[in-house]
């Protein structure tokens, strides 16, 4: 059960934090102040709901096939996977990513729900991440297991979109820095990594 939720949090953890539109744009919301708890809750539950679609969705879709396409399954993930550490460790050693708050005018909630919705939901990477690779890599769990990945999963969404806009005033003078992404990119790679072994190794790639 930890193993599980804990796969989930590091995995879902580790994926949002590739700097993105989103998390600019959040990061500017708590660097002004406006609409923080609002923007952090639509982000952390978008994410929870798609990833909740990931799993159970791929989950009945494979239902009866599950056996034959497991280890194909695991091993694509893996190379998913690896693909990911590879980008991180590549920004790890040049050293280019930097997180900027977006300097714009303050806006009323509700463009400020319909900006973040269209960052958000307009991008394909962010299906491609939490419907399909976290769905896909919960296949390695079943009962209780696969319910604690997906809390882990899900919870590491509230917990990286509530510590970014509270934490933004904080956060950003670090994380502007080219040196403290080139840390956190490395270490990122190193999970991705880390779980793509295991995903080999339970799909009998290794």
């Amino acid at each position: 059960m930890i193993y599980a939720f804990l796969t989930g949090f590091i995995l879902g953890f580790s994926l949002i934090l590739v700097i993105g539109a989103q998390n600019s744009f959040v990061l500017r919301q708590g660097l002004i102040g406006r609409h923080v708890f609002i923007v952090a809750l639509f982000c952390a539950l978008s994410d929870a709901l798609l990833i909740i679609i990931g799993v159970a969705g791929i989950s009945i879709f494979l239902n009866n096939y599950i056996d034959l396409v497991s280890d194909w399954l695991f091993g694509i993930s893996a190379i998913w996977l690896v693909g990911y550490g590879l980008l991180r460790l590549r920004d790890a050693v040049i050293g280019k990513s930097a997180l900027i708050a977006e300097n714009s005018s303050t806006n009323g909630l509700a463009s400020t729900l319909s900006f973040l919705a269209v960052v958000t939901f307009a991008n394909p990477h962010v299906y491609l991440d939490t419907v399909v690779l976290i769905g896909s890599v919960s296949q390695q769990f079943s009962g209780n297991t696969k319910l604690a990945y997906l809390l882990g999963a899900s919870i590491a969404s509230f917990v990286f979109f509530f510590s970014l806009s509270y934490g933004a005033k904080l956060l950003a003078p670090i994380m502007k820095r080219p040196s403290a992404w080139r840390i956190l990119d490395g270490l990122i790679a190193l999970t991705m990594f880390i779980i793509a072994v295991k995903l080999a190794y339970s799909g009998n790639w290794l």
